[in-house]
């Protein structure tokens, strides 16, 4: 089998991936600056897959050079892009990071695998390149508008994509996951942002006792009020990475595709199902709404389902929950409550 470089692999759903390609028989090359990931992550990925190699290099996707080195001495045939900024507020505030991260950094990391002859890439898109959505569900054929910086900017490297192609050989294939939850069934990895600002956990904090959450707008055109979002787990996402590898080894040709189960749960459904499965009340409040979030996103993966014969198996929000409460649990300080923290 052979390897592949993954950027950003000691993140959320980076790591998660990492996993499922070392137990699809890959060897695995992470490059990540450790900015927002975990380097424990990745060595407990080595520890569990000693069958494999896992190695993490520790640069800048925008360090041409070393990036060019990991690609070489690895052999890597292929590489799936997850190093990105993905706060849809704080994009708002911060557009000249967004773009510097997300649209630069993206453009000098395929310049090294252009440079090295690196013809295959999966690149982590995202819902929020649709904007408000026309029709719902959503499938790959609506209308791309996005209304935050990281929309757009993730837009833009989707847009790029088919020139590098017709320049470079490079096929691709962009994943556009709706709301990413859960954590490792394992046990093995976890969702540890700092900041974390994605709700499940969140809410999952303030069942422990840990603070309030604060909802974001409850004046929202749903029937709660609540924004309605699409959650897939992070293990079934993980899962559409190796099978979109697959496919582009097959020698399919580049696409797009939407992941989610095309199911809308909404903010308070979310606190109430998080009380259901840890038996705690959430305590929260009713605050402003964000700037960016559009009310609802729900997808539409049939073709996902048809041509990646992707079925996410861990279908239920109470499921996704319990993975996240069950890592959350046993570690409350997230990674760095099992080593000294990151290095």
């Amino acid at each position: 089998m052979s390897a592949v470089l993954v950027t950003g692999g000691a993140g959320y759903v980076g790591s998660h991936t990492v996993k499922a390609l070392a137990a699809a028989g890959y060897d695995v090359v992470v490059v990540d600056d450790l900015s927002a990931g975990h380097a424990e992550a990745v060595q407990s990925l080595a520890k569990a897959f000693p069958q494999r190699t896992i190695e993490l290099v520790q640069t800048d996707i925008a360090d041409g050079d070393a990036v060019r080195g990991a690609l070489r001495r690895s052999k890597a045939t292929a590489v799936l892009h997850f190093a990105a900024r993905l706060l849809v507020g704080e994009s708002v505030q911060k557009p000249l990071d967004y773009y510097h991260a997300n649209v630069t950094k993206t453009m000098a990391l395929l310049g090294a695998m252009a440079a090295e002859g690196v013809g295959r890439l999966i690149f982590s898109s995202t819902c929020a390149t649709f904007g408000e959505p026309q029709v719902v569900p959503i499938d790959e054929q609506h209308p791309q508008r996005p209304i935050n910086t990281y929309g757009e900017t993730k837009l833009a490297i989707e847009r790029a994509l088919p020139h590098l192609e017709r320049a470079h050989g490079l096929r691709s294939v962009a994943l556009r996951y709706f709301n990413a939850a859960g954590a490792d069934p394992d046990g093995l990895l976890g969702e540890d942002h700092d900041p974390e600002e994605h709700l499940i956990p969140l809410a999952i904090r303030a069942a422990r006792g840990s603070g309030q959450l604060t909802v974001y707008g409850d004046d929202y055109p749903t029937p709660d009020g609540t924004c309605i979002r699409d959650y897939v787990h992070v293990a079934d996402l993980a899962d559409a990475h190796v099978s979109a590898l697959r496919m582009l080894e097959r020698g399919g040709a580049s696409a797009a595709y939407n992941l989610g189960h095309g199911e809308g749960i909404s903010v308070r459904q979310i606190i109430d199902a998080v009380g259901r499965v840890t038996g705690r009340p959430v305590p929260h409040r009713v605050g402003a709404r964000r700037p960016g979030d559009p009310a609802t996103l729900i997808a539409s993966s049939g073709r996902a389902k048809r041509e990646l014969e992707w079925t996410p198996r861990l279908s239920s929000v109470d499921e996704i929950i319990r993975t996240a409460w069950q890592w959350h649990s046993r570690h409350p300080q997230g990674y760095a409550g099992r080593t000294a923290g990151r290095i």
